[in-house]
């Protein structure tokens, strides 16, 4: 490791598992970018859990813990922040980070609504300060591949593609009625939790969407409320019943500005689908296949035969987006957290630079657009047209 890396001190406010995911980022970075150009040390953690920030602040070896985030924001020795609390807190928090003069790593979707982004993103601007959003799937070597086999025509023309984004997570019926759940506090459901990671992984490797028609429902209607604090998706019985206000399945089709057609799916109570993401893209001379569960592998239709054409799996490795900071040859898996390790090393680096990388706030102000769009076109039963 050089010793001329540019130092950034940094906070994470909601230590929950994304807040430790976080947390480990920071300090895996130096480990796999020893280049830099930064070098993070976590200073600060804040949550309103009772003694969870303490704990947390030990275990990461933070100098000071808090219950109210408005501290990290009143420490001048904080350069950067992660927010890493609900969705309905992330305007507030993530603006008031900003105001605050610090850089800011903040979850998606970024608010509840477009207007929520766009306050964040207006917050980025006056201040001048850099921004990334949690759009790690994007950070993939097997993506990062795929997007340039796209870019460089060797499927030709992009015609249609199939994004799902399938979980589990809600399935059972008795998932306590959290946050998630709350149209105040979790916003528009599996739009806003899995929605958001389609429709960015759509417009990065495909380009923007034009307009689109969408489908939702909730299938489970009502949950039992929790007795106290929870954690992940608990779950919790006995106690009083209350409505889910938001959807649990989205079924959306998306024409994009390239003229080629696009299918969106994604469940938070799809029984036997345990983080089943992924995308099939086909073009006029070929296909792309790729299944999150099996991170470093690329299905690929690669030719000049069209029909009958075989595919074959190519096992990414150095060379592929930023797998050579983590294993030195194809095959060798990598897995969630280390996306968000390349997601921490590409916000540090933007600070470092000046210049954004990665997933930022703008892009989940098109995320949010889509999203609204989506509840929109329910609503009204028709096509909707995004603007960029």
């Amino acid at each position: 490791m050089t010793n001329d890396l540019q130092p950034v001190r940094v906070a994470v406010i909601g230590m929950g598992w994304m807040g430790r995911v976080h947390a480990q980022a920071y300090v895996r970075v130096p480990h796999h970018y020893p280049e830099g150009p930064a070098l993070p040390e976590l200073v600060a953690v804040a949550d309103d859990v009772p003694g969870r920030a303490e704990t947390f602040a030990a275990r990461f070896g933070a100098r000071t813990a808090a219950t109210d985030w408005r501290a990290v924001l009143d420490d001048p020795s904080v350069d950067a922040v992660s927010v890493t609390v609900p969705n309905f807190l992330h305007r507030e928090i993530g603006s008031a980070v900003l105001d605050a003069g610090k850089h800011l790593w903040i979850e998606k979707p970024v608010g509840l609504t477009e207007a929520d982004a766009v306050a964040v993103a207006e917050a980025a601007a006056r201040n001048d300060r850099r921004t990334a959003v949690g759009f790690n799937y994007r950070n993939a070597p097997a993506v990062q591949a795929a997007r340039a086999l796209v870019a460089d025509g060797r499927i030709g023309d992009v015609t249609h593609a199939r994004f799902r984004f399938f979980s589990d997570y809600a399935a059972h019926p008795d998932g306590a009625l959290t946050w998630r759940y709350r149209a105040d506090r979790g916003g528009n459901g599996v739009l806003g939790d899995l929605g958001s990671h389609g429709v960015d992984l759509i417009r990065y490797l495909l380009g923007d969407i034009d307009s689109l028609v969408a489908d939702t429902a909730i299938f489970i209607p009502e949950r039992s409320e929790p007795a106290g604090a929870t954690s992940g998706h608990q779950l919790a019985t006995g106690g009083r019943r209350g409505a889910v206000e938001n959807d649990d399945f989205l079924s959306a089709q998306l024409r994009l500005a390239s003229g080629a057609r696009c299918v969106l799916e994604a469940s938070r109570v799809a029984v036997g689908e345990q983080n089943s993401y992924g995308f099939e893209i086909h073009g006029t001379e070929g296909m792309l296949r790729w299944d999150y569960r099996r991170m470093g592998e690329l299905e690929t239709s690669l030719g000049e035969s069209y029909q009958d054409q075989p595919s074959t799996t190519l096992f990414v490795g150095p060379g592929s987006g930023d797998y050579a900071a983590f294993q030195p040859g194809a095959a060798n898996p990598m897995g969630y957290d280390d996306l968000k390790v390349i997601e921490a090393q590409h916000f540090l680096r933007s600070i470092v630079t000046g210049e954004p990388e990665g997933a930022t706030v703008a892009d989940a102000v098109f995320s949010a657009r889509a999203l609204d769009a989506m509840t929109t076109s329910v609503a009204d039963g028709r096509w909707v047209p995004l603007r960029s």
